[in-house]
This record gives C-alpha cells, structure tokens and sequence, in this order.
C-alpha cells in the first residue's frame, strides 16, 4: 500500500527519458509511479535499486515520487512560511516543488504572506497533501518538562481571557495567562519561555517573563536611560496609573514601583507629586 503523503521504499521498476518508474506493488505496471530526473537528486539508478522516496501528488493530480525531502509529512506539525493566499486559502512552502493549501475552512485566523505559522499536515479526501492551523487536538500533554526550565513555544491561538495558547517544542500543550505577559503577542510568534506550572491535565503554565531579580533590574536601567533623554524628570511615579505605566513601560505598574523603589534605595532618583527626578 502506498503511502502518499509519506516516505516508502520503492523499487525501480524501468528507466525512462524523463526518469525512473518505481513499482507500486500493484502487480500492474500501469500504477508505476514516476520519479522525474529531477527529482532523483542526480542519482545514478538501476532497475531493481531500492530507494526511499516521498509520494505526493504534482500540479497535475498525479501521485509522483521524489527523493527530496520535504519539511514535513503527512501527520507532523511544521513551521511553515506562507507565500500566497487567494480565494480558496493560502498556500504554504513545503519544502517541495508544489506548495501545500490551506483551505479557507482551516484557517482559524487570518494568514499573512512571508510570515511562519504552525501547520498541521494532513490527507484531504481527494488524497491531497493540505494543512491546518487547527492544530490543538494534535498536541500532546505527557511532556518530561519541570518547573523552572526553559523552553521555546509557538503562539497558536488565543482564549477568549487573552491567554495566549502555546506549542512547546511544537509537540506540547502549553499557556500563557493575559497577566503574564505585556507585549503584543501574535500567531506564530515564537518565545523564550521559562514553565512555571504544569496543570493536573498535562498543560505547562509558561512565562515570557525572566526571573524577578533580572526582570526588575533591567526595568531600573531602563527607567534611568528614560530620565538621562528626558532632562533627568519624568511624570511618571509610583502613583501614576498602571494604564499609563503600561503604555509607556510596556510593564505592570507593581514592577515599576519595585524598580522606582531599588533606584531610591541606590540614591539615584527622587520622588514627589509631580514626578521622579535624576539625582
């Protein structure tokens, strides 16, 4: 049986002008599939050789061998670049000489061109090789990951509290609160996160956030650049509101106040109604 979509090993059945015919197994000759010249990688075959080829369908409709690889096969998840979209979906860069389509029905948000997404590849009913960004119900919860490592993730969809749904490792379920992180996050965005929990179900509870010490020390230079391009005043202070500090900071106005406290501790600012001065 042969796998379309996938690697299988094939003999060559015959040579032809135009390439190789690999046998089927169908005990027809007539089912031979074709492994154009190019696509042989310049080999030198011989009838009865084995090869391990990957079977797909060409611009034709017709099931086609190459021994090139592909970035992915059927029943993966893959980063991919979109390079086109039309009125039926997007088409996707597989790594082949077709690319792959995303049907309209598949795309749960919108695809943008020259951008990477996270794709799950799969067999329409016409045995064509296609993708979806549906990919939740292909991640796995049974990771060996613990609290405190760190890992990378691709955003790939978000809740509708704003919490950012995770591929760990583009493998694992993971999740990103609306409280713990303060940047746009987009689809496909691919972060540096640390887990912080690991739910009953299997889920890991990530952050993009660094360790506490690190993260507030990097806020006061911050904060001490701002004042130096700034004449050394800004309005902002420990009582200013958390929707301006966000605005400006990109932060949470409980890790403002903690970085303004540690550059008054240091003798380095000053505050009053009116603002933070540079000492």
């Amino acid at each position: 049986m042969i796998k379309i979509g996938d690697f299988n090993k094939l003999k060559v059945a015959r040579a032809a002008s135009i390439g190789y015919y690999l046998d089927a197994g169908t005990g027809n000759s007539s089912n031979d599939i074709l492994l154009p010249t190019k696509s042989a990688l310049e080999e030198n075959l011989n009838v009865g050789d084995e090869v391990d080829a990957f079977i797909y369908r060409d611009s034709s409709d017709r099931i086609i061998a190459t021994l090139k690889k592909p970035l992915a096969t059927v029943g993966e998840l893959a980063y991919l670049r979109v390079v086109s979209s039309t009125k039926i979906g997007s088409f996707v860069d597989f790594g082949l000489e077709k690319d792959i389509l995303v049907p309209m029905k598949e795309k749960l948000y919108p695809l943008q061109n020259d951008k990477y997404y996270l794709f799950y590849i799969y067999l329409d009913k016409t045995d064509r090789i296609a993708a979806t960004t549906d990919i939740d119900r292909y991640l796995e919860t049974d990771s060996e990951y613990e609290t405190s490592q760190n890992v990378k993730g691709t955003v790939y969809g978000f809740q509708t509290n704003s919490s950012a749904m995770v591929a760990v490792d583009n493998a694992f379920k993971g999740v990103i609160l609306r409280n713990e992180y303060f940047n746009k996050l987009n689809h496909g965005d691919v972060l540096d996160l640390t887990v912080i929990k690991i739910y009953e179900d299997g889920k890991l509870g990530l952050t993009p956030r660094k360790v506490a010490k690190v993260e507030v020390n990097t806020l006061q230079e911050t904060i001490l650049e701002y004042l130096k391009s700034h004449d050394g005043f800004m309005t902002f202070n420990d009582k200013t509101t958390p929707e301006k500090i966000y605005k400006e900071f990109n932060v949470s106005k409980n890790h403002f106040k903690n970085a303004l406290g540690g550059l008054m501790k240091r003798g380095l600012i000053e505050q009053d109604e009116k603002g933070t001065t540079l000492k």
